[in-house]
C-alpha cells in the first residue's frame, strides 16, 4: 500500500521515534496533520480533533485492519473487532474490571501485593522502581484479575514484553516474532487450564466471566483476548507509574502539594497519562471513502491514530510539553475513545493513583532519584521508562 492521492509523504526514522517521537509529532501537526509515513506503512493522523473525529466513526474507521501486527501476534480479538462482534466479547470480559468490581473484588489483593513488594526492598535503601516494584505489581494484579492462578508475575511480565514487542515490530525482526509465538502458545495452555477450573468453580475473574457469559464465548476467543489484555494490562499501569513518579521526584514542590492533599493523586494520574501516553497509537482501516484533515482518503486506506500526538496538541492543551497537574481539564486520549475505550482504565487508575504512588511515597522516606543514572524513556507505539533508580532512608 502507498500514499493516497494528495497525501504528503514524510520519512520518519523508527529509531528516532523510539528515542523521542514528540518533536516529529509537533512538526506533523503543523505541516502535515495527515501524512503517509513509509516506515510505518500507514497514513498518520496527529491532530486531536481529527483523532476524536475518527473515534466517533467506528463504522468508517474500522478496527479490522488487514495485516494488523496485533492480529498476527495474538489472533482475532476484541481490539481488532467491530460491533456487534466487539460488543459481544467486551460484554463477556469487562464486568470484573468495572469500578465497583475493582473496589470489591481486587482492591485488597492489589494493596497486599504492593506491601509485599515494598517489604522486599524497604530495607535496601535503593531500587529500580520499574523492575523491583511497578512491573511485578502490575503483572501480579493482572494475573489476579484475569484468573491466571497458574501464572507468576514473572510469567505475565515476560509474556507481555514478548507480545508488545511483536505488536510494535514494524521492522519485521524475526527473533521478535519467535519470542511472541512462544509466549502466545504458553498463554493458551494456561488459559485452557484455568477455563476448565472456573467452569466448575466461578471466581469472578475475567476468564470466569467469559466462560460463563450469557452469549457463549469459545475457548480460542478467551485465549486470544487474554493475550491482548496481558499486553496493555502490564505496560499501561507500569509506565504511568514510572513516568509520574519520576516527574514528581523532579518537582519537589508539586510532590509536597500532593503528599499534603492525597486527593491530587487522581490529577497526577490523568496528567501523566496525557503527557506521556503509555500507548501511543493504534491502527484503523477505512471501510469507505472519507475525508479527514481536509484530504479525501479512499476505502481500504490504513490509518494510524497517534493519540500521543493528540495529547500534546497545542490547540487543545496549553504548554502541552510540560507536566502540569493544574492545567485546565480537557479530556485526554490516553485510553482511547468510543466503543474501544480501554477496558482496564479503572484497574490502572486504582492500582496506580489510589495505591502504588501513595504507598511508595509514604513508605520510602526521603525518596529521591539516583544521580548520574540514565533512566531512559523509550518507545512510540508503547512508551515508558526502562528503569527508575531511586534511593531513600532505609
Amino acid at each position: 500500500m502507498t500514499a493516497a492521492p494528495g497525501v504528503p509523504v514524510v520519512d520518519l526514522d523508527l529509531g528516532e521515534l523510539r528515542d523521542d517521537p514528540y518533536p516529529a509529532y509537533a512538526k506533523l501537526r503543523h505541516t502535515a496533520p495527515l501524512a503517509w509515513v513509509p516506515s510505518v506503512g500507514r497514513h498518520v493522523v496527529t491532530r486531536y480533533e481529527d483523532i476524536v473525529h475518527a473515534e466517533k466513526l467506528p463504522e468508517v474507521f474500522s478496527s479490522r485492519e488487514e495485516g494488523s501486527l496485533l492480529l498476527r501476534t495474538v489472533g482475532p480479538n476484541l481490539l481488532r473487532e467491530d460491533d456487534p462482534g466487539h460488543r459481544r466479547l467486551r460484554a463477556a470480559a469487562e464486568p470484573p474490571t468495572r469500578p465497583r468490581q475493582v473496589l470489591e473484588l481486587w482492591a485488597r489483593t492489589f494493596e497486599r501485593t504492593a506491601h509485599e513488594l515494598l517489604d522486599r526492598i524497604a530495607g535496601r535503601g535503593e531500587a529500580d522502581l520499574i523492575a523491583d516494584f511497578a512491573e511485578p505489581l502490575a503483572a501480579a494484579n493482572l494475573a489476579a484479575v484475569l484468573g491466571l492462578r497458574n501464572a507468576s508475575a514473572d510469567d505475565i511480565s515476560d509474556w507481555s514484553r514478548a507480545m508488545m514487542a511483536a505488536n510494535g515490530n514494524y521492522a519485521d525482526d524475526p527473533d521478535i516474532w519467535l519470542r511472541a509465538e512462544h509466549a502466545t502458545r504458553t498463554i493458551e495452555a494456561a488459559v485452557a487450564e484455568m477455563a476448565e477450573a472456573v467452569r466448575r468453580e466461578p471466581d469472578g475473574s475475567v476468564i470466569s466471566s467469559m466462560v460463563h457469559a450469557a452469549d457463549p464465548v469459545r475457548l480460542t476467543e478467551i485465549q486470544n483476548n487474554v493475550k491482548v489484555i496481558i499486553g496493555g494490562g502490564v505496560n499501561e499501569p507500569r509506565d504511568v507509574f514510572g513516568t509520574g513518579a519520576q516527574a514528581l521526584l523532579r518537582r519537589p514542590d508539586v510532590l509536597d502539594r500532593v503528599l499534603a492533599d492525597p486527593g491530587l493523586w487522581k490529577r497526577v494520574f490523568e496528567e501523566t497519562a496525557r503527557w506521556v501516553s503509555p500507548i501511543g497509537m493504534y491502527p484503523r482501516q477505512l471501510t469507505r471513502n472519507h475525508e479527514i484533515a481536509g484530504i479525501a482518503l479512499p476505502a481500504g486506506s490504513r490509518v494510524a491514530l497517534v493519540i500521543a500526538s493528540g495529547n500534546r496538541d497545542e490547540s487543545v492543551f496549553e504548554r502541552p510539553d510540560e507536566f502540569d497537574i493544574d492545567r485546565r481539564h480537557r479530556p485526554h486520549l490516553a485510553f482511547g475513545g468510543g466503543p474501544h475505550f480501554c477496558m482496564g482504565a479503572w484497574v490502572a487508575r486504582h492500582e496506580v493513583s489510589a495505591l502504588a504512588w501513595p504507598l511508595v511515597f509514604g513508605r520510602l522516606k526521603g525518596l529521591r532519584l539516583v544521580d548520574d543514572v540514565d533512566d531512559r524513556m523509550e518507545g512510540w507505539v508503547f512508551r515508558g521508562l526502562t528503569s527508575l533508580h531511586v534511593t531513600w532512608q532505609a
